[in-house]
This record gives C-alpha cells, structure tokens and sequence, in this order.
C-alpha cells in the first residue's frame, strides 16, 4: 500500500467519523419529527448541524478520493456504521443488544472482504461528459423506482440515498481529477456542469436518508453503507478501469462479502428499537367516587359500603354517592297521619 492510499485511508477514516455523527443526529430528529416535512425540517437548528457534519464527512471524503481509487475509499465508509451504532444506542440511553453487535459484525466482515480485493494506484482517469450524462441518467431512473410508495419505505430510500451517494462520489472523482489535471476529458463548463451533478446527488441523498431514518438507524444506515460502495465500485469498474485483485478467486470474494453485508444489513433491519408507549390509564367509574361528608367514621363508614356495593356489583345510587349516606335500609319513622295506600289503581285524597 503506497502513501497515496494511505493518506486517503486516514482521511475516510475521519470522514466516516463525520457520517457517523450526522446519521445519529438525522436518526434523532426524525423520531421525534416522524410526520415533519422537508420544509418544518429546514426550519430547525439540528437539521442544519446535521447537514455540517455532512458537509465536513463529503469534504474529507472529496480529499481522499483524490488519494485513493473507488474501490479503497468507498468501502471504508462501513467505519461509519461502527461508529453509528454505539454511539445512537448512547444518546438514546441505552446498550447496543447483541443483534446489533451481530449485523454490523457481519456488514463490517463483509465489507472488508470487499476492500481485500480492491486496489489500484491513485485515480488517473475520469468520466466524459456523455458517460456521466449517462450514469446521472440511469441512477435518475433507479432511485425513481426504488422511490415509488410502498412497503419497507425506510430501507428502499436508504438503498436509493446510498446509491445518489455512491454516484455522486464517482462523479466527484472526476471533477477532482479533472481539476487538478488538466490532461483530462473534461475541462471548464464540462467540469461545472458535472460538479452540478454532484451537488444534486449529494442533496438527494442526504433528504433520502433523513426519510430512511424515521424507521430506526440500525438497518437504513447499514443500507446505505452497502448500497454506497456498491454503486461507486460499479462505476469505477465499468467505466474507469479499476479491477479486482485475484481475478475470478477474488470476484468470489467480493461476491461472498456482499452476501455477508446483506445478511448484515437484514439483521440490522429487524433488530430496530420499538418506540415504547405508555397506556391510558383507564377511565374512572362515577359508582366508585365516594365524597366524604366530614373527616369523621361516617365518611369512612361510607367509603367502605361503598367499596363492598362496587365488589358485590351493584350500583350505587349517586345521591347517596355524594351525600356520603351509608348503603342501608332505611328506618320506619313515627308518622301522624295514616299512610295511604300508594298501589296501582288507588289514588290519594287531598
């Protein structure tokens, strides 16, 4: 490994750093913004230090790209899923479970089977303008696709905000490349028109992410991280001329280490924390509120016959409810004129 790859491992490493702590702070304003659009979004302090962080990871990300091909630099963008993880779990104040531990284990290993067989001479060539015209085209209509409503939102727009991101760092490559070489394809208003190109991935990326994190951090930022590397490495293999180490031995691998990240990235996706929340308390029956009449044994004389009337079923008359009056037959009292008959068919003299 040269000291040109070197420099541009130490700069992804701080980079990812970067990533990590913007996917922590996206994750934690859509929790609590489940329902917010883009523009209440806009209007908060912590997306625009979300959007710093970003902006600080992109440009350490920018620099190594410089440095180091597709295939070194794009793969250690998984550090930000080991720095992401715990450190989500800690300002949600809680521990990492196992499961956790377990699928960013596997994407990690994956990953690293992926770098293994990656490796090259710092970047020398660069895309035309037809071919990132072309590339910009085709990732339009994918993230198009995986975009449209339907199930598993969450991990369909991670998977399209990895490959905008994947995209936009190939393309970034170019413009680096072509501006501090002048021998490349590309030169004045091409170079514009293709760093355009980049701001509008990057963007798209980054609002597709923050939509990807309203289902947890774990699996959509596990996606992203696979889905990354994957486009890029795709782009740089294709069209720039970056190869594989081992030939068919290490296209096994790399196939391998993806089949691993994927297992990965759905172990991630079911091990996402469920939002807890607490019941209702159930609703007070008028039958069993007793109001004392004084702070005497009669009102807890009261209270008890009333608690034994709701025990035994029956209901409470509820002027002897406020009242306070014991649940007893009522006493036959002295009376100086005759009782009347009160019967059907009889009526009472006046």
């Amino acid at each position: 490994m040269n000291t040109a790859t070197l420099a541009a491992v130490a700069l992804s490493l701080f980079s990812a750093v970067a990533y990590a702590a913007a996917a922590v702070a996206q994750e934690r304003l859509a929790s609590r913004n489940a329902d917010a659009g883009i523009r209440r979004l806009l209007a908060t302090g912590a997306w625009w230090g979300s959007v710093l962080l970003n902006a600080a990871g992109a440009l350490l990300h920018v620099v190594a790209l410089r440095y180091g091909p597709l295939t070194v630099v794009q793969p250690l963008g998984a550090l930000t899923l080991v720095a992401a993880v715990p450190l989500g779990a800690r300002v949600a104040g809680r521990r990492v479970s196992a499961v956790e531990w377990r699928g960013t284990a596997l994407t990690l290993l994956g990953l690293a089977a992926i770098l293994v067989t990656a490796s090259g001479p710092a970047p020398d060539d660069v895309l035309s303008l037809p071919e990132a015209l072309a590339v910009a085209g085709t990732t339009m209509v994918v993230i198009g696709v995986l975009a449209r409503p339907g199930a598993q939102p969450g991990l369909r727009h991670a998977s399209s905000s990895g490959i905008a991101s994947g995209v936009a760092s190939a393309l970034t490559q170019t413009v680096t490349v072509a501006a501090t070489d002048n021998s490349g394809p590309l030169i004045g208003w091409q170079v514009i028109g293709v760093a355009l190109l980049v701001a509008a991935f990057a963007a798209g990326g980054l609002i597709l992410s923050q939509t990807a994190y309203r289902g947890g951090l774990g699996g959509p930022l596990a996606l992203v991280t696979l889905a990354n590397p994957v486009a890029a490495a795709v782009i740089g293999l294709t069209l720039l001329g970056e190869r594989l180490q081992g030939d068919g031995a290490g296209l096994l691998l790399a196939l391998a280490g993806a089949g691993l990240a994927g297992w990965g990235v759905v172990t991630l996706s079911r091990s996402a924390p469920k939002p807890v929340t607490d019941p209702l308390p159930a609703p007070v029956s008028a039958e069993r509120i007793v109001i004392p009449s004084s702070a005497s044994g009669a009102g807890s004389g009261s209270a008890t016959a009333a608690a034994s009337a709701s025990v035994r079923g029956e209901e409470e008359h509820p002027v002897a409810t406020v009242l306070a009056l014991e649940a007893r037959s009522a006493r036959v009292e002295p009376s100086l004129l005759p009782r009347q008959p009160s019967e059907p068919g009889h009526l009472t003299s006046l």
